[in-house]
């Protein structure tokens, strides 16, 4: 993005500049996700994982933009787990590429969601299978209740 189209606007952050797309202004954080609603999914699966790799570390100043109120910070670990909610008061999260191999979700029910990641790798950033409790997934979205009801989801990955 050249400064034409930002030098008469509040620029927030020169983070996270992917084409017209800025990854640090949190109101866009649920664009990388739309790809889900088209026949080319894998391009929100390759988009998040860049993404994740290429704007975030561990070190001081690791996230990507200013982190109102935790919302980079929240994007990065619901990324992470593989799933996000790109509408808010919707009960859906769409699903991405994590970058977790396991994690647990201890959730305030006394339930645990578990999430696993088969073939998890820097150059397996696509979907090829999804299982929710052992059945096989076939959308691209899981519910806050299937959440909430405790479980595993598993993501089975392939390569670029």
């Amino acid at each position: 993005m050249s400064d034409e189209h930002i030098e008469k606007n509040e620029d927030i952050t020169r983070d996270g500049i992917i084409g017209m797309y800025v990854h640090g202004n949190e109101p866009g954080h649920h664009i990388p996700y739309l790809y889900n609603w088209t026949d080319r999914p894998g391009k929100t699966q390759e988009r998040v994982r860049m993404i994740m790799e290429t704007m975030y570390s561990d070190e001081t100043n690791g996230l990507c933009g200013n982190d109102d109120c935790g919302q980079v910070s929240a994007w990065y670990i619901f990324s992470a787990l593989g799933f996000y909610p790109v509408c808010p008061g919707s009960d859906q999260y769409s699903l991405g590429s994590p970058l977790v191999k396991e994690a647990e979700l201890m959730l305030e029910n006394g339930r645990i969601f578990k999430v696993n990641t088969v073939n998890q790798s820097e150059n397996n950033v696509y979907v090829d299978k999804l299982t929710l409790d052992g059945k096989k997934l076939k959308r691209l979205n899981i519910t806050h209740s299937e959440i909430m009801s405790g479980g595993e989801l598993v993501f089975h990955m392939k390569g670029r």
